[in-house]
């Protein structure tokens, strides 16, 4: 299965795609956050890359310090960072978990980071509640921790973390 770049225009000529991916991610909610269909197509217009594996199999969101985005974790980076890329989701559908997409989806994502010039991917994973398969993957991938913030009014709770990419 290869990487498949995903634009706004995919998603609006093909329903069925955008059906799968919404539900992927809403099926993940709690470590994503639950979009509606218009939400999942504006983000993927703000991302500064969106890639997929198959039809719904996984499925990756980032965003650069210019995305007029409206998220306290994309916030907090712009706070400290000029230039970034950043991870605002991925998922990997249960039926095609242990094949390495998650991996695949960030080697992309380093490699295009890389050739266009950024010096850092960042993410965010959960802390409450608790994450712990994300942190090890991450943390697999050279990512570090930096600090950990409450956000939602207290409904989760953070960890900030950076992967340099040079």
């Amino acid at each position: 299965m290869h990487v498949i770049e995903l634009t706004p225009a995919e998603l609006t000529g093909d329903r069925s795609l955008l059906t799968a991916l919404l539900d992927l991610n809403n099926a993940h909610a709690s470590e994503l956050s639950l979009l509606t269909a218009e939400g999942f197509a504006n983000l993927v217009g703000l991302a500064w890359k969106a890639w997929r594996i198959g039809h719904a199999d996984a499925l990756m969101i980032t965003l650069d310090e210019r995305a007029a985005y409206d998220n306290p974790n994309h916030r907090w980076f712009r706070a400290r960072y000029d230039r970034f890329v950043y991870v605002d989701r991925i998922v990997v559908a249960p039926s095609a978990r242990g094949r390495g997409l998650a991996r695949r989806l960030y080697e992309q994502l380093i490699r295009e980071a890389t050739a266009a010039g950024y010096e850092r991917v960042v993410c965010e994973v959960n802390l409450d509640p608790p994450n712990p398969q994300s942190d090890a993957f991450h943390a697999a991938l050279g990512f570090t921790a930096l600090e950990a913030a409450s956000i939602h009014g207290g409904a989760k709770t953070v960890r900030y973390m950076v992967r340099p990419v040079r």
